[in-house]
């Protein structure tokens, strides 16, 4: 793994299944009664956060507590990012304190690498705008691993807001380089611009896409992002694009629903399916403090060999 993890892509294939290999040592470690380990004991790593956040942020802040690592938390609205301070003079602030890790969400696309080319630290992008959220594609990968076994060969149907969904553009990559079949379901006034160069096929009619795939995936509308009402409205979006329980009955028995969270109950996922058995939602959640751990442990650590013997293993 290179000093950061800014995309899916920077991973390839073996970087993926390192993270999900290592991940299963670390699910182990928080199950403990005391899931602490001193891995990386003597480490700080900083919270860079522009927008808002509950599930991303807490875990990554859980793993790394986990870790023994120091945290550093940074909140824009009580900073001097309010006084006029620029997003590099905020990282060079913060990396002068000494730190060894940047964990960064913005609301503009691109933004962690800006952070990572100004900074020696290593730097998580934690979501940036509407183009990637590397560690959700991650536990996402790793929580059907956990259900199913392997991406490979399974049909995965992503299902809402893909124009404005990071998640969409980071899971895209990650379940078709593990060897998934990806359709995207959505009005095409929430497709991107230009879909060239994307592995996937589209289809605007989620009844007919139900009854073939694995695992359908729920994203939320988005509407904080939009300048303009790209459906007519909320009730006619769920008429044709929201998870009711008639049309839960269209999957196949072992299909499974995720979600990334937060859910919009009654809008893309009925709040009775969100509940069901079926439903890996918040597993996903469980799973993410997991495979922050085996993020920040790879890019502070001291290997994999070390993690996998007695730091982790041990008591």
């Amino acid at each position: 793994m290179s000093r950061n993890l800014l995309s899916v892509a920077d991973l390839g294939v073996d970087g993926i299944d390192e993270i999900l290999r290592l991940t299963d040592s670390f699910v182990e470690v928080s199950e403990r009664a005391i899931p602490k380990v001193p891995a990386l004991r003597g480490k700080t790593v900083a919270w860079l956060f522009f927008e808002d956040s509950t599930r991303t942020r807490l875990s990554f802040e859980t793993a790394a507590r986990r870790l023994s690592a120091d945290v550093m938390n940074f909140s824009v609205s009580s900073s001097s990012v309010k006084k006029g301070e620029s997003l590099r003079d905020t990282v060079q602030t913060i990396e002068a304190m000494g730190v060894d890790a940047i964990v960064v969400r913005h609301g503009s696309a691109g933004a962690p690498w800006q952070v990572a080319r100004w900074a020696d630290a290593s730097v998580v992008n934690a979501g940036d705008g509407w183009h990637e959220h590397p560690t959700q594609a991650l536990l996402d990968c790793y929580t059907i691993r956990q259900h199913v076994g392997s991406c490979q060969g399974l049909r995965i149907a992503i299902v809402g807001d893909i124009k404005h969904s990071r998640v969409a553009r980071s899971d895209v990559l990650a379940f078709t380089s593990l060897g998934a079949e990806v359709t995207l379901v959505a009005p095409p006034t929430l497709l991107p611009p230009s879909l060239e160069g994307w592995p996937v096929t589209v289809s605007h009619d989620l009844d007919a896409v139900l009854p073939k795939v694995d695992i359908v995936y729920l994203l939320r509308m988005q509407r904080e992002r939009m300048d303009s009402a790209l459906v007519p409205s909320l009730r006619e979006y769920t008429a044709r694009y929201g998870l009711t329980r008639r049309r839960v009955d269209r999957l196949d028995d072992a299909a499974l629903v995720m979600h990334p969270g937060p859910m919009n109950r009654g809008v893309e996922i009925a709040a009775d399916v969100a509940d069901l058995p079926r439903s890996v939602i918040v597993d996903q959640v469980r799973n993410g403090v997991a495979v922050r751990m085996a993020v920040l442990y790879l890019l502070l650590g001291s290997g994999t060999d070390r993690v996998l013997g007695d730091l982790v293993l041990g008591s």
